[in-house]
């Protein structure tokens, strides 16, 4: 089983993080926010991921630290059960619909960190959540996952159903570029490593 376990405290966020890549979607997920628990369980049920994380964050400042800091968490978990990489298919493109969304988003785990990240949302707020910190937390996720990550919104118009797509999105692109192939000898890379 690949599992990456980080716990992680500063003055802002306390978070404990665990993530089985190959798992079934099975979440116990409390970060505090509850639009952003909506978002992370819809990506491990659709990545098939399992995801414990309890995140106690400065909510009375605002969702930023919480947000961003989870990011880090969660980039790292999975740099750390991926482990040496040996196997996996490595690349993965998945276009996602959500009723009158659709998002496009691509994943190539190189070790280099890279975010192309081609989203507008029309409001600010969806519910209590600034929509600003969605690009935050992939920033952070990829930069401590170590992995570039393109995300481009095709169409769509409802905020929720934007986001929506590109959390599924996200967990289905990270079933796929993580699967083991029996094809694969050491790393796909000429280089030899990953």
């Amino acid at each position: 089983m690949r599992v990456g376990e980080i716990k992680r405290k500063t003055k802002e966020t306390n978070i404990d993080l665990s993530l089985n890549l190959d798992g079934s979607g099975k979440i116990e997920i409390d970060t505090g926010i509850g639009f952003f628990d909506h978002m992370l369980d819809l990506m491990c049920r659709h990545g098939f991921l399992d995801m414990k994380l309890k995140c106690v964050g400065d909510l009375q400042v605002d969702n930023h630290h919480t947000v961003e800091d989870i990011g880090i968490v969660f980039g790292k978990a999975l740099k750390k059960a991926l482990g040496d990489k040996k196997g996996i298919t490595r690349y993965a493109t998945i276009f996602t619909p959500m009723d009158e969304a659709m998002s496009m988003i691509s994943i190539d785990i190189s070790g280099r960190a890279y975010l192309h990240f081609d989203v507008t949302f029309e409001r600010e707020y969806v519910g209590q959540f600034e929509t600003e910190l969605v690009e935050e937390f992939f920033r952070a996720f990829v930069n401590h996952a170590a992995i570039t990550l393109h995300i481009s919104l095709k169409y769509g118009k409802n905020t929720h159903h934007l986001i929506e797509s590109i959390f599924k999105g996200l967990g289905r692109v990270l079933d796929e570029a993580t699967r083991v192939q029996d094809r694969i000898e050491g790393v796909l890379s000429t280089k030899g490593s990953l």
